[in-house]
């Protein structure tokens, strides 16, 4: 049984580009083989004995209805990012954390390889990456971002703009896990460059205000300042939705039998 960890899914966004599948409703509500987004990693979760879980809503947390977890809201959803959504919850940022994105879905496999790290801050990476993104852009290029990793598999470089596919290594999906150690480093850190940015020019991103600093650029920052983030490799076994076309994409291939490459829908629970 997994003791003293809990897990926090950032889930105020509405998604815009998910529309009109998002038009009354945000991007975690939205279903994918017949359950919602945030019902998929609820249950994951407590496939793994986690049952402390949050929920950070923003836009239309009303419709946001599931039971015995807490909620959080990111009144300011609309003009902020992932950081100050995962801070609106940060009285209860303690302990062994796992944080994910809202807008991902993921097999229990992929929840156990990450519970299994020992590491202060452990960040899932996708290796399959190239052939999950092929199905979803013409120009991955255009989409990815940079990671690299050095000899001991930790992440040197996360979230920066590439111009060529050899400067990644794998993909940052959006699920990560914080030790208690790791979650006093996140935090006074964050707390660090929040009173820098009061004065000075934004240290996560000089070109946005702090308040919509991209994770990445948090966990870049860490990168900087000598934080070791230690990457979790997975082969698949995870999708993003976060267009209209992801979702057409993956109703296409569960009609024609070719997602098992990418997901086995019998391990997502």
């Amino acid at each position: 049984m997994v003791r003293n960890l809990k897990a926090i899914i950032l889930a105020a966004g509405q998604g815009n580009r998910l529309k009109p599948l998002t038009n009354e409703k945000p991007k975690c509500m939205v279903e994918l083989f017949g359950k919602s987004l945030i019902e998929h990693q609820i249950n994951a979760y407590k496939s793994c004995n986690i049952s402390d879980i949050s929920v950070v809503t923003g836009f239309r947390n009303d419709s946001i209805t599931i039971s015995n977890v807490r909620y959080f809201r990111n009144e300011r959803y609309q003009i902020t990012n992932m950081i100050e959504s995962l801070f609106c919850a940060e009285k209860i940022l303690n302990g062994d954390v796992i944080v994910s994105y809202g807008d991902i879905i993921f097999e229990k496999n992929v929840l156990k390889l990450l519970i299994q790290s020992d590491n202060d801050i452990s960040v899932i990476i996708d290796k399959n990456w190239k052939d999950y993104w092929s199905i979803r852009s013409k120009n991955p290029l255009a989409d990815l971002e940079s990671l690299k990793l050095d000899s001991e598999e930790n992440i040197l470089s996360i979230g920066q703009k590439v111009n060529k596919l050899e400067e990644i290594q794998g993909q940052y999906i959006g699920l990560m896990k914080f030790s208690e150690k790791g979650v006093n480093i996140l935090k006074d850190f964050y707390h660090e460059c929040k009173k820098i940015s009061e004065k000075k020019a934004n240290p996560l991103n000089v070109n946005l205000p702090f308040e919509k600093s991209f994770m990445t650029d948090l966990l870049q920052g860490l990168i900087n300042s000598n934080y070791k983030l230690h990457s979790v490799p997975i082969n698949g076994g995870w999708l993003e939705l976060d267009t209209i076309e992801d979702f057409e994409t993956y109703q296409r291939m569960l009609k024609n039998n070719t997602l098992q490459k990418f997901i086995k829908l019998e391990e997502l629970n």
